[in-house]
């Protein structure tokens, strides 16, 4: 599969961006491009009329326009570039206002610490861009993050924080104000400046959208700023907007060479020439690779430390993107692209072994950086450094898989940098649109989400009324079984079971263990 003159044909380089592709190791055969030109040609211009403010979100009549927010002079409409613009300037002013001390705690303190509460793409982004570019004893302020309703785990981020809460800033994310993990954590976090003696309103600034109940929170409680979040920004698309543009320039992140960095990719993945289009390359390898279908998980392997929650962030842009019951016509497809990862070299003391001798249900995205550290690098051996040993273990990786039979795509960069880290988030959200286009899906939304939280909503629905009923039958012992009977929900016995087990684990309610276990009882 892998030959010089192959590698000669299918290598893209774009010295102007420090960009290289390679997709000689997916076994395509001669013809493939150019048997998908038609449809990859359809998917530019999907991508055209989406950029120029088309509703391509049906579901929720919104256009899609993640694409404005490092060049808003693109968007459809004068009030939303000035609106973009707008929130730039405010962002880097109040970052800027923060570090000289101007915005502070208290007369004579700064803020040293900022805690982000959010979840999904509102954590995602933020966290990979933090850890990519974070320079710890450098940074501005120091980031911690609340990305779940984990109460340990809030605990575990408080630990950490433990005596800087005075010089705490807190980033509440959330377009709606209605997302029950990320309000949690706002409410907990507020329990803890509450705790110290602090007001945290002092602390608290808001990115979220015109109205909601996030921004009727922050303006009755008096915080110290908010920030929008616009409805035709996804989630996993946001990390170019308040959402992750606020984090990094708290951090000290010069954000506006990430904006830089998406707009030149932008620039070159727009191009209609499928050979001078990374994007497009890479949605083509993805059908080819899938079967168009998804018939094969993507493993992503940056040899970069810097890199390791590349694969996270991944996670949710493609498979929350992807992953569709219906397509644009209705038709049951179940498509989607399964998305994991871990680091090199670190996988290969890990999952490498599979990949190379067991079963072939994959294909490889590695992720290569030609530079190695700021600064000289002293030999391990003679005349072989840390870094000469990381790029061998990639290289040898690539071919171990090759050898295998397994396929698998490259891109190298020449750093990890803010304009670095635009880049590839521009390239990946250009490549699922493209893809989606591919195999006929709508992208922006996202149906299984909002039904896993109608159905969370409906548990703890079921948990008050569990509670209710026990605190009145004082006295009373019931199975899980004896109870869903008596609430009416008799075929809910399994929910009202894990649920009890939860309430008894936390010294909600009393639990007599029997035998058997489903004869076990419960009590107020």
């Amino acid at each position: 599969m892998s030959s010089w003159s192959r590698f000669k044909s299918h290598y893209y380089q774009n010295s102007g961006l420090g960009l290289a592709l390679d997709i000689s190791r997916i076994p395509f055969p001669d013809g493939f491009l150019l048997s998908k030109e038609i449809a990859i040609q359809q998917a530019y211009a999907e991508m055209d009329a989406l950029e120029k403010g088309a509703i391509a979100n049906p579901d929720e009549n919104r256009m899609v326009g993640h694409y404005w927010l490092r060049a808003p002079q693109l968007a459809p409409t004068p009030a939303i570039t000035q609106e973009i613009a707008d929130t730039l300037a405010s962002i880097k002013t109040f970052a800027a206002n923060v570090h000289a001390g101007a915005i502070a705690p208290a007369p004579g303190k700064k803020f040293t610490h900022l805690l982000v509460i959010g979840i999904g793409g509102s954590a995602l982004g933020p966290q990979f861009v933090n850890h990519a570019l974070g320079q710890p004893g450098k940074d501005k302020l120091a980031v911690s993050f609340f990305d779940n309703t984990d109460p340990d785990g809030i605990d575990y981020v408080l630990a950490t924080l433990a005596g800087k809460l005075p010089e705490t800033l807190v980033v509440v994310i959330s377009k709606s104000g209605g997302t029950a993990e990320t309000r949690n954590g706002q409410l907990e976090a507020a329990a803890a400046f509450k705790a110290a003696g602090l007001d945290f309103t002092k602390h608290y600034v808001a990115v979220t959208g015109a109205g909601s109940k996030l921004e009727q929170t922050a303006i009755a409680q008096g915080w110290l700023a908010r920030f929008p979040m616009w409805d035709w920004v996804g989630g996993r698309t946001s990390e170019l907007s308040a959402v992750g543009l606020l984090p990094a320039a708290l951090q000290g992140i010069d954000i506006q060479a990430v904006l830089d960095g998406a707009a030149a990719m932008d620039v070159v993945t727009r191009s209609t020439t499928t050979a001078e289009n990374p994007a497009a390359l890479l949605a083509l390898m993805w059908h080819f690779a899938t079967d168009g279908k998804g018939a094969k998980d993507m493993v992503v392997l940056p040899y970069k430390d810097r890199l390791l929650l590349f694969s996270r962030y991944l996670q949710q842009l493609v498979m929350e993107s992807l992953g569709k019951e219906l397509d644009l016509k209705g038709n049951v497809v179940n498509q989607g692209i399964a998305v994991y990862g871990n680091k090199g070299s670190t996988d290969q003391h890990a999952y490498v072994q599979q990949l190379r001798d067991g079963v072939n249900n994959f294909f490889v995205t590695f992720i290569e950086v030609l530079k190695d550290r700021e600064g000289a690098s002293f030999d391990v051996d003679p005349g072989v450094t840390t870094g000469d040993y990381l790029q061998g273990f990639y290289l040898g990786t690539r071919d171990a898989l090759s050898e295998s039979n397994r396929s698998s795509v490259s891109i190298t960069v020449h750093d990890v940098s803010p304009r670095t880290l635009g880049m590839l988030i521009a390239l990946y959200e250009r490549v699922v649109g493209f893809y989606a286009s591919l195999i006929g899906i709508n992208a922006y939304h996202q149906p299984g989400v909002e039904a896993g939280k109608k159905a969370a909503s409906g548990v703890i629905a079921l948990k008050l009324q569990i509670t209710a009923k026990l605190q009145a039958s004082a006295g009373q012992t019931f199975t899980a079984e004896s109870l869903a009977a008596a609430l009416g929900t008799p075929g809910k016995a399994e929910l009202v079971f894990k649920v009890l087990e939860h309430l008894a684990a936390n010294g909600g309610v009393k639990k007599t263990a029997k035998t058997p276990w489903f004869e076990s009882v419960y009590s107020a």
